[in-house]
């Protein structure tokens, strides 16, 4: 196929030179009607450029298939048999891809470290999930995605499930071995989603982790906003093979979709394929230098232990990790991610991205150079060197390995639809959790609707909040209380 094409970016610029005018949404009509104030901040081409699919982009008939060669261009990339745009990101592409799987009342393998948009998907479905648990790294205190033995017990105890969705990577970096994954999957003719919204980069570079469609997946989600370059909310799902039906795929997804998509997440998508086949490997490969050289700077920086560029991988830990992210512990400062993430933020207008009770991750993409990743070590060394102004960090009750792998006794759409109370956190003890607390970034759920809450886990969450610990979702963001199931 020809990749120096960009259909969408195509039609929207043929609809800026033919001169279109719309009596259609939406209602801005390329910015004509939009405060001024606006465009100064944003710039008029934003809003000269959001125009309708439908009678805009294309005809009222879509019969330039402006977006399904669109499309077709990305699955020919990224060696799918079909690909679909989506701009209600990740959250909603992963949504689609397990209701187009399992159904009401059926089982499907799920990691147990999955985002908390698999769980509203899975309260939204009904479908029972059968938790495929972790790996956990004790040294690092993370969890790393299941590997295949956990797999293989899994489907050993529900060899009735319709398939899995494995998450990898983590945000931490970490992957799982997905051709293995997918082999115990086809042993069972049963599909495998990947949920890789860490990965959209991955197919374009031979040093980076397997990409999902080349290991034998069936269905894989990629968050083209993450670590590509894509705008927020661009979403990409890839189909391989026959054992997930396309038209199921596109009908469960069109009850989620929404019916107003976005020309300019569209055109960076567009943008984006283009950009990888014809420049990936040269941009990604300054990347990853970039990366190993800014842990090879930091490696000599008192008090901060840089991960390497393997360090998360074992047999008992991770299968691969991506080079990208470079993750800075600060345990030997005795200070916390959460507070360190803020006084870059602060002090030196550095915003790294995951941050915990312990360690920062900076993820380097294509957008990188000598100066942006010059600028992150000198603010890391400025850190170390004003540490002292950051308080010490809060103890938090860490679970033991084990202790966060809660007993799943309702269906999370039946405790999170079902009557409910809110009890203080003391009594919450014992009870069935009716709500999802997730801790984020990363936002995997420490509890969710249908397990049983323990001491440790509200213990871990509590002491976390008062750490500085962020818990977006929960209905008393203080955690002094928990919705519960009502007996």
């Amino acid at each position: 196929m020809d990749h120096s094409r960009a259909p969408v970016l195509e039609a929207i610029q043929r609809y800026r030179e033919r001169g279109h005018l719309s009596f259609l949404p939406p209602g801005h009509k390329q910015g004509r009607g939009t405060d001024p104030r606006v465009l100064d901040i944003v710039g008029r081409d934003v809003f000269a450029s959001d125009i309708i699919l439908m009678n805009g982009l294309d005809d009222r008939q879509m019969s330039n298939g402006v977006l399904a060669e669109a499309e077709e261009l990305m699955a020919d990339a990224v060696h799918a048999d079909e690909a679909f745009f989506s701009t209600c990101g990740s959250s909603l592409s992963v949504k689609s891809a397990m209701l187009a799987v399992a159904g009401p009342g059926e089982k499907l393998l799920v990691s147990r470290n999955a985002h908390k948009s698999v769980v509203s998907a899975l309260i939204l479905s009904g479908v029972q999930p059968v938790w495929v648990h972790p790996r956990w790294d004790e040294r690092h205190h993370l969890a790393h995605p299941p590997g295949p033995d956990q797999v293989r017990q899994a489907f050993a105890d529900a060899p009735d499930a319709k398939g899995m969705l494995l998450i990898t990577p983590t945000d931490y970096g970490g992957c799982a071995a997905i051709r293995t994954t997918a082999d115990l999957c086809h042993e069972h003719d049963r599909p495998l989603i990947v949920d890789e919204a860490w990965g959209a980069h991955l197919p374009f570079h031979p040093e980076l982790p397997t990409w999902a469609m080349n290991a034998g997946a069936d269905l894989c989600v990629t968050s083209v906003h993450k670590m590509g370059c894509g705008l927020e909310q661009g979403s990409v799902f890839h189909l391989r093979g026959d054992r997930v039906d396309s038209k199921v795929l596109q009908a469960r997804a069109a009850l989620l979709d929404t019916t107003s998509p976005s020309a300019l997440m569209f055109a960076g998508l567009d943008g984006w394929r283009r950009q990888m086949v014809e420049h990936g490997k040269e941009l990604l490969d300054r990347a990853i230098h970039l990366a190993d050289q800014v842990r090879d700077e930091l490696h000599g920086v008192a008090g901060l232990r840089v991960i390497p560029r393997d360090g998360l991988v074992g047999p008992t830990l991770a299968d691969d990790q991506d080079p990208l992210k470079v993750m800075v512990d600060l345990t030997d400062l005795g200070r916390s991610g959460y507070d360190a993430n803020e006084w870059l933020r602060e002090h030196q207008r550095v915003d790294m991205g995951l941050s915990d009770h312990r360690r920062m991750a900076a993820q380097i993409t294509v957008a990188d150079d000598d100066q942006t990743t010059g600028r992150l070590v000198g603010a890391l060394r400025a850190l170390v060197e004003h540490i002292e102004e950051l308080p010490p960090a809060k103890p938090i009750a860490l679970p033991a390995p084990g202790e966060l792998e809660l007993e799943q006794v309702m269906l999370p759409r039946d405790a999170f639809f079902g009557p409910a109370e809110q009890v203080p956190a003391e009594r919450a003890v014992g009870r069935i959790a009716a709500e999802t607390i997730s801790p984020y970034p990363p936002g995997v759920p420490a509890v969710l609707p249908g397990e049983v809450i323990t001491e440790a886990v509200v213990d871990y969450l509590r002491t976390g909040k008062a750490a500085g610990m962020f818990i977006p979702d929960a209905a008393d963001p203080e955690l002094a209380s928990f919705r519960v199931v009502a007996r």
